[in-house]
């Protein structure tokens, strides 16, 4: 898993005083391209990663509830725009946004691609694909 930045190691005055002083700050982790999503899901048993588009509003909505689920589930997350390598979405066939893959020893086992979804719906998608 790659290291954390500084910001996200720390967190602001704002999470401070909205009560979050013992959370622990944890964001999706931004992938590049193709060989840098390969990278990332085989460097660990089981990883979610959402497909976006910049400009997707419900895509920007849903980053905070991967980081949530990430760190509930003790499950690496990322984010990749296939924009940014075309042929991510032949490979991945993507149809629309956002789009979660969870993938397990590396490979793809299951994607999602329904809008919005809830922390608590998408815990239980990966916790029953993990089963």
């Amino acid at each position: 898993m790659n290291p954390k930045t500084e910001s996200e190691n720390t967190e602001s005055a704002d999470d401070a005083s909205a009560g979050n002083a013992g959370a622990e700050v944890r964001r999706p982790t931004s992938l590049d391209d193709a060989e840098a999503l390969d990278a990332f899901v085989a460097d660990a048993d089981a990883a979610l990663v959402e497909f976006y588009t910049d400009g997707c509003g419900i895509c920007a909505s849903m980053e905070p509830v991967l980081g949530n689920v990430a760190r509930e589930l003790d499950i690496p997350a990322a984010l990749v725009n296939p924009r940014d390598d075309p042929p991510l979405v032949e490979r991945f066939d993507v149809r629309s946004v956002p789009l979660f893959v969870l993938f397990v020893d590396g490979e793809p086992v299951a994607r999602r691609a329904e809008g919005f979804v809830p922390g608590d719906d998408l815990a239980a998608w990966i916790t029953e694909h993990l089963a």
